[in-house]
């Protein structure tokens, strides 16, 4: 698997449009690397950069922006809302594909050595990249911020990493790390107080707060045997929260880091900032991400939303995400762009599936041109997704048909396992025509010597073996909806019986014809491929008819 990173760094401008362009040009500049998203915000003053790319690559254009923003930001003059202490005040890497957490640690090594030994920028390692436990945090890395840190430098206990242990009065310090994806996370509140704010921010972070002696905001600290300060733990694991006012939109937000969204969800901390807000009369309006998402937390948002509000959850990702933007208010400062704000998305390239991107009237003029691909595999493919959505949409209609309100779940989960069958699917409409394309390069692959001749010869045998296998995953793939469809026959919503009926007679045209591409690419294989390939395609079809005649007959008693 292909090794890839990804590189968050922030920067401390946020209102200079030519600086940050400067910064980010050189990050484009590098091969291997691609931009995804940058996203500057003038009350922080700060602009979080997003890109992606093989290690290497990675820490050129890592390199390259920090010694640029050392030359285009003066943080003597800086001033913003959010605490810093550099010109790229962190720069965290992050493994996407292919790579530990452990293994992008020592490229963050790599690349604060080289910060350190070429620029008079002092740099200090956190995260995983740190190996002293007091120095992992990266707020406690940065207390005191650039201001401090003329003082804080001259203490051996903060003696930089690597670079010089004096402050650079222009760049400042630096931390560059290696950490696990974390969300930047703002909730927009209907208040200009700071102060209440914070009080809702210690009400979910889990820190929490400081316990107290009588008055809960101005007493004495309550302290323990050691004398070290009792807390008050917040309700989100994993989080990191502050309040504070953002001129620009005239409102005060919790501003988070979600350190880890499987412990704490989006949705689960927007709720209980909800939960603490309207216990101190005030109401959220909306919510902001800061730079990009995993889809998977996207996904999980608009699912939880959608089971709130007692509706099915086997719809389109589509959908989802419309579900969670919506019900988190992520469009109340502006649009939200799936494309550019989920990570999935941002990296996908539209040319790895162009058939699926096409309309349904251009992918029926592609399939008629005289080119040999899309042709049969892919269109069978694509037949089987029509199967699947159908057997989707009985589902969903059935789990919120008038009367049902008690099936919800029941009819819920067969849409979502429906729809995952027409995901799958979707993918091998492009896989199909990508693996004839396999050949097809394989075929023109030099054969002037005998070692050229071998290595041809192989990788078509291999190609065209995978060729073969493509299709079979189509009919393995599609006959797995025969189960979501019968149950739609036998229980689903009576209107919508025939709807089923041909869903199943999709899902065994695309099996019918995946079939034939079995049979066709496995003519020219060895005989053990070519023998295991048709034995399963043949079982695989006599088993679908069997379904599909069953199931015509059901449909046609019923009417």
């Amino acid at each position: 698997m292909k090794q890839i990173i990804e590189c968050v760094p922030n920067f401390s401008e946020g209102r200079n449009p030519q600086a940050i362009r400067q910064i980010t040009q050189v990050i484009e500049n590098v091969e291997g690397v691609t931009l995804l998203d940058v996203d500057p915000g003038k009350a922080t003053n700060r602009t979080v950069v997003t890109f992606v790319g093989a290690p290497d690559a990675v820490i050129e254009a890592a390199y390259q922006a920090i010694v640029m923003a050392s030359q285009v930001i003066d943080m003597s003059k800086h001033s913003g809302e959010h605490a810093r202490m550099g010109a790229t005040d962190v720069c965290p890497l992050i493994p996407v594909s292919g790579i530990t957490l452990e293994e992008t640690a020592e490229y963050a090594v790599k690349l604060a050595k080289r910060v350190g030994d070429h620029t008079d920028i002092p740099v200090y390692l956190y995260g995983a990249a740190q190996p002293q436990s007091y120095r992992k945090d990266l707020s406690i890395i940065r207390s005191g911020e650039y201001e401090g840190f003329f003082k804080k430098i001259k203490e051996d206990k903060w003696k930089p990493d690597y670079g010089p242990a004096v402050m650079n009065a222009q760049a400042g310090a630096t931390v560059i790390g290696a950490r696990d994806f974390l969300i930047a996370y703002n909730v927009n509140l209907n208040t200009k107080s700071t102060r209440i704010a914070n009080r809702i921010a210690f009400d979910v972070r889990e820190a929490g707060r400081v316990q107290r002696i009588g008055n809960q905001y101005v007493g004495e600290i309550a302290r323990d045997d050691q004398g070290e300060p009792i807390r008050i733990p917040g309700s989100c694991k994993a989080v990191k929260a502050v309040g504070w006012y953002i001129e620009e939109y005239g409102i005060a937000q919790i501003s988070a880091n979600l350190i880890n969204y499987n412990i704490t969800s989006i949705h689960t901390f927007f709720e209980e900032v909800v939960k603490s807000s309207t216990e101190r009369g005030i109401r959220v309006t909306g919510s902001e991400l800061v730079g990009l998402v995993p889809l998977k937390a996207m996904l999980d948002a608009g699912r939880y939303f959608l089971q709130k509000q007692e509706r099915s959850i086997g719809v389109s990702e589509k959908e989802l995400i419309h579900i969670a933007v919506k019900s988190l208010g992520l469009d109340e400062l502006g649009p939200f762009v799936p494309e550019k704000k989920i990570i999935e998305y941002a990296m996908r390239n539209a040319s790895d599936s162009p058939l699926i991107n096409m309309t349904c009237a251009a992918l029926a003029d592609e399939t008629a041109s005289e080119s040999m691909a899309p042709g049969g595999g892919s269109i069978s493919a694509y037949v089987g997704t029509l199967g699947a959505a159908l057997s989707a949409m009985v589902a969903n209609l059935s789990a919120n048909k008038k009367g049902w309100e008690d099936r919800v779940e029941e009819f819920s989960g067969w849409a979502q396992k429906a729809q995952e069958i027409k995901d799958k699917l979707l993918f091998l409409v492009d896989e199909d025509t990508r693996s004839f394309n396999g050949i097809i390069e394989a075929l023109r692959l030099p054969k002037e010597t005998t070692e050229e001749k071998a290595l041809r010869k192989e990788a078509i045998n291999k190609a065209s073996v995978y060729a073969a296998e493509v299709p079979l995953e189509v009919m393995q793939t599609a006959y797995t909806c025969f189960e979501p469809l019968r149950y739609m026959v036998t229980h689903g919503n009576p209107n919508s019986i025939t709807d089923a009926g041909v869903g199943v007679l999709c899902i065994l045209t695309a099996m019918e014809g995946a079939r034939m591409n079995v049979l066709i690419n496995a003519k020219d294989l060895q005989e053990d491929d070519a023998n295991r390939l048709r034995s399963a395609a043949n079982e695989l079809i006599q088993n679908g008819r069997n379904q599909r005649d069953d199931l015509i007959g059901l449909v046609d008693k019923a009417l």
